[in-house]
């Protein structure tokens, strides 16, 4: 991985978001840009937190299991729908986003090639739909959930982004998932009402296309009639195919395994315990989820020095969040689901407790991949991660889950997640060396465990429920963070 130290061969990546970095500056001050990504980071945290606790109390496991049966098998479709274009869409305009012809040109052909493969591919689905038995008994769910691909097509939401309207994106997306929210609310009121809360899944993001589509003739024109070159646009489009259908398959096959294999009841525990782990590393990952532009900014640049002291403190910071937050949903995984999901949900302890350590490993995989070896050049690396975290999936999953069933399903996704972790580290060499540190991982695992005490004795006071869960949250990461700050003091931890 020497491409740190001299401009890369192969650095599209690393050019288009040095571009992107430089207009930010002309156009809006980075600190706005990162303001509004907490903002939807928090909401993707606060909002799934407000309504699981209703919906799987309204819906039960049963009902719940066929939302996500759904979600995950329309995802898979999507993906192939998508064909790269959420983030070739961003590359390619942002090259053009000065000249308004160009940009047209370029807009008009990528959501021509978007059309195509989301019409191909709504095709199969609609046979599958009428001939996979499993797939016949959810019609109408999937009929609604797909309804998401055209629209996704038709938005453009990309041409956004490339633009970079963060502000018009945020405040336009938290305002739809309010709406959405208070819809499930007052829409979802019974165990039938699942195909209405499945369509409400995809509605804040529905509704924000369609707010797209009515405003985008303001950075393009619509009627444009010039000549198109589509074959241009697709080895890069081909490219990122590769990476996000391994990222897909690998994050959704489990719960379409399960679902199979074990019906909607096993795939409603275990997609709650797999609901409360996204949002986990949601909290995770934000902590590095601005950095892409800085650091491949500073790989271009060839400033080693400034890319790996910044991949560091973000690898620290991730670290001291994750192992933590991993042992308390470990230690009150019970309470959690009682307080998030409803006794009914208790088979999903289980699954939850096994695949809460996945937090700490998918943390680290992200800065190493997405944070390092991408701004490097090496995105085929972060793909060939992907596609052995897959193989390995589901060649577990096959093994596991007719035994163990969700708990089988948690145990393939974790063990996944630890290989493409590995994989990805011995990608980075000896940078992977120097951005993580043993002596520091052990450091902080000593100190979640030290924090323990303080928090195990809520066991016994019979509090119960959300105010036991609340009361040991405090005194544990109370606890931990006077530990941290002690060790901080004495030097012991880099500060």
């Amino acid at each position: 991985m020497n491409t740190v130290t001299k401009k890369p061969e192969n650095s599209e990546t690393t050019i288009i978001c040095l571009q992107h970095d430089d207009m930010t500056e002309k156009n809006t001050p980075i600190q706005i840009n990162m303001l509004m990504n907490v903002l939807l980071t928090l909401s993707s945290i606060v909002f799934p937190l407000i309504t699981l606790p209703y919906v799987t109390r309204v819906l039960g496991p049963e009902n719940l299991g066929k939302v996500y049966f759904a979600t995950s098998a329309v995802t898979f479709f999507a993906v192939f729908a998508e064909l790269g274009i959420p983030v070739y869409g961003i590359r390619a305009c942002a090259r053009v986003r000065d000249d308004r012809r160009e940009l047209t040109r370029t807009a008009h052909e990528i959501m021509t090639i978007n059309l195509i493969s989301c019409l191909t591919v709504y095709a199969v689905l609609a046979i599958c739909m009428f001939t996979v038995p499993r797939f016949t008994e959810d019609r109408a769910l999937l009929a609604v959930i797909s309804s998401s691909m055209i629209l996704n097509a038709l938005g453009a939401e990309w041409i956004y982004k490339a633009l970079e309207k963060y502000t018009y994106i945020t405040i336009r997306s938290l305002i739809m998932k309010v709406l959405a929210l208070i819809a499930i609310f007052i829409l979802v009121r019974g165990r039938s009402d699942y195909v209405i809360y499945g369509f409400l899944t995809i509605a804040a993001a529905a509704a924000s296309n369609i707010v797209n589509m009515t405003g985008i003739h303001r950075y393009i024109d619509i009627g444009y009639k010039g000549r198109m070159d589509l074959r241009r646009h697709l080895p890069g489009m081909l490219a990122l195919l590769s990476l996000a259908a391994a990222a897909t398959i690998y994050t959704n096959l489990d719960i379409a395994i399960l679902d199979f294999m074990k019906g909607d009841m096993e795939a409603g525990f275990y997609g709650t315990a797999v609901k409360i782990k996204l949002v986990l590393v949601n909290l995770v990952t934000s902590v590095s989820a601005v950095l892409l532009p800085r650091t491949s900014f500073l790989a271009v640049k060839g400033d080693y020095d400034r890319f790996i002291m910044l991949l560091k403190r973000t690898m620290s910071g991730v670290i001291a969040l994750a192992v933590p937050a991993a042992s308390f949903f470990i230690m009150f995984a019970d309470d959690c689901i009682s307080v998030l999901a409803g006794e009914e949900f208790s088979a999903a302890v289980l699954p939850m407790r096994i695949i809460m350590p996945s937090i700490i490993f998918i943390g680290i995989s992200n800065i190493t991949g997405m944070q390092m070896l991408v701004p490097a050049g090496k995105e085929k690396e972060v793909s060939h991660a992907a596609w052995i975290g897959a193989a390995v999936d589901l060649s577990l999953n096959m093994l596991f889950i007719p035994r163990f069933a969700s708990a089988g399903a948690a145990a393939s996704t974790l063990a996944a997640e630890i290989i493409v972790m590995i994989y990805l580290l011995r990608q980075g060499g000896r940078y992977s060396r120097e951005i993580i540190s043993a002596k520091a991982v052990l450091i902080v695992a000593a100190v979640s465990a030290a924090a323990i005490p303080a928090c195990i004795w809520v066991r016994v006071t019979g509090l119960g429920g959300l105010a036991e869960v609340i009361t040991a949250a405090l005194f544990y990461f109370g606890s931990y963070c006077l530990i941290i700050f002690v060790l901080m003091r004495k030097n012991v931890l880099l500060r």
